[in-house]
């Protein structure tokens, strides 16, 4: 089976063309080319698949097979490799995503994409549709107790859920003790992606990102989206931020006008190449 190393500002996938073939079983797959010390190693798998409403499909698994509805940094890579492989000409792509459809400006340099700038749509506030327990029209500095410590945290969905919390520092946080204790939180039915971020000034934002079913990644998309509205909506930022992560940095604004959340970031292919799937199956699956 073949298939290519992406990433994303270290945010990395393992990305197969399905264009042609639909594949069987991701859910297992996902795990076993995610391990790192066993399999090819990655945050998750992505599938490139056709669409009738849109150019493409983009199915994403994370490390533990579960299923995400949407990757920022897995859609970026997503329209370089349709480019860079010949699958399109387009400039301007159409990817669709857990059922939403994503417009997508490739920046092209030498022939090879370089940059992809993406309409992430609108953010998501309302509890119920994020989602997450909790009272009102949004939960913006919501208290939550984690742990036996209490967090203010701002929930958004884009695409996926998210709760966003500001914390002074966040590069000695224990985040491989305090991630599960959020992700897996009775406040949240589907579990959470947690952003942990401190404010350096209005334009520019650090953040440390657990994700749920893969833990802490060097990047995540929709949580810098997630973190640029939230520090709109708590008053710490302007609408137009880099956010600086693990693995590099991303540009973000939130357009007052059609309320509409973009994000422009690098997308890097690292190698292809193949593998024999009971191989691969024994290799992880052995004690």
């Amino acid at each position: 089976m073949k298939f290519t190393k992406m990433h994303g500002i270290g945010n990395d996938y393992v990305y197969m063309d399905c264009t042609k073939k639909r594949l069987e079983n991701p859910e297992e797959l996902a795990r076993l080319v995610s391990d790192r010390h066993k399999g090819i190693g990655a945050d998750g798998l992505i599938l490139i698949q056709p669409s009738e409403e849109a150019d493409f499909e983009m199915a994403m698994y994370n490390a533990d097979g579960s299923y995400g509805k949407m990757c920022g940094n897995g859609i970026r890579c997503v329209a370089k490799y349709v480019y860079d492989n010949g699958l399109t000409d387009k400039t301007e792509l159409k990817i669709v995503s857990g059922g939403a459809v994503k417009y997508l400006k490739l920046l092209v340099k030498g022939g090879r994409v370089e940059k992809v700038r993406v309409n992430m749509g609108e953010p998501v506030l309302e509890p119920e549709k994020i989602p997450v327990i909790g009272k009102g029209e949004a939960l913006i500095g919501e208290p939550v107790v984690v742990d036996n410590q209490v967090y203010e945290m701002t929930c958004v969905s884009m695409g996926n859920p998210h709760a966003v919390v500001f914390l002074d520092d966040v590069e000695r946080l224990k985040l491989e003790e305090l991630g599960p204790k959020f992700e897996n939180h009775e406040r949240f039915p589907d579990r959470i992606n947690t952003e942990f971020v401190r404010r350096i000034d209005r334009k520019n934002l650090q953040m440390r990102v657990w994700e749920r079913g893969s833990g802490e990644t060097m990047a995540c998309g929709t949580g810098a989206c997630a973190t640029a509205v939230a520090a709109v909506l708590n008053g710490l930022a302007e609408r137009d931020v880099t956010v600086h992560l693990l693995g590099g940095s991303l540009e973000i604004s939130w357009d007052e006008k059609d309320n509409c959340v973009y994000m422009t970031g690098p997308a890097a292919t690292v190698f292809t190449g193949e593998f024999d799937l009971e191989e691969l199956r024994a290799s992880v699956n052995q004690r």
